[in-house]
């Protein structure tokens, strides 16, 4: 990684790129011309683009990993945060996280840990609360949110995250840093959900379609750092999410931090008897 960084530091989707090992070779006295400069910011652009496009892939090539999970949101001068901690299986598309709630703003209220199991298409919770039994689980179609589970859940599905970056329109090259110990490569742009939707696998492409039809914007910005193996350390999107119980879209930040690769996963859906069957009450 170090020697990497000795060789290129470059700014791409923009107009400036510095390739330290990029060298113009003048052929007689005609010396550089500017639109090789041209093609290689395209060219450099491009690269960047494509490498985001398939980070997803290289998560169903590791398999497995354990996650971190934090989501921000601000609304009417208030900022709350929602943490989660489990792991994933990318091949088969199934999670589990615990998922902790902010404490009440006087502190009087301890929220139980929400248990969430996270598979293409729906998404189960447990320790729900609202009337929910303690010893149920509420079972959610994430393609009927408005949001494709991206937000409501508290935390957003690790490969989900990853597919969103298959609908990269702009990328910029940040630099390296260290994420967790690990060198990573800093990356920053935006994603189109439409275009993410229709490039993402057959268990993600309804939830990213209903995402993309039901936040304020179908733009994303992210800030995403990959490994040496092209494997996401860490992704943060920003949404602009419409809630229906307030006016104006509400601000969330939703930050996926992914290590142990390989780390052994088995996720075990619950059976139909142990699903909640009743109304849920809104909290």
């Amino acid at each position: 990684m170090a020697q990497r960084q000795g060789q290129h530091r470059r700014t791409v989707g923009g107009a400036v790129v510095v390739a330290g090992l990029v060298a113009c070779v003048a052929v007689g006295a005609g010396g550089c011309s500017g639109s090789g400069s041209a093609v290689e910011d395209a060219r450099v652009a491009g690269d960047a683009v494509v490498t985001l496009r398939h980070a997803a892939d290289r998560l169903l090539d590791a398999g497995t990993s354990k996650a971190r999970t934090s989501m921000e949101m601000a609304s009417g001068g208030t900022r709350v945060t929602i943490r989660g901690q489990g792991v994933y299986d990318y091949r088969r598309q199934l999670g589990r996280l615990k998922v902790l709630l902010p404490e009440d703003p006087t502190g009087a209220v301890e929220h139980r840990p929400i248990t969430e199991l996270l598979t293409p298409g729906a998404l189960f919770m447990k320790n729900r609360g609202a009337g929910v039994p303690a010893d149920k689980w509420v079972r959610v179609e994430t393609a009927t949110m408005s949001d494709g589970n991206l937000v409501t859940g508290g935390a957003t599905d690790p490969f989900a995250a990853a597919e969103l970056l298959r609908g990269a329109r702009t990328a910029t090259y940040v630099g390296e840093t260290e994420v967790a110990g690990a060198e990573v490569r800093h990356y920053r742009g935006t994603a189109d959900l439409t275009a993410a939707a229709r490039d993402a696998s057959e268990g993600g492409r309804k939830s990213l379609a209903a995402a993309a039809k039901g936040f304020a914007t179908a733009r994303v910005p992210f800030d995403v750092y990959l490994d040496d193996e092209g494997r996401i350390r860490k992704v943060r999107h920003r949404f602009s999410f419409v809630n229906g119980r307030q006016k104006g879209a509400v601000a969330v930040a939703s930050t996926t931090l992914l290590y142990d690769f390989g780390v052994p996963v088995d996720v075990r859906l619950p059976e139909s008897g142990d699903i909640y069957a009743g109304r849920i009450a809104e909290q």
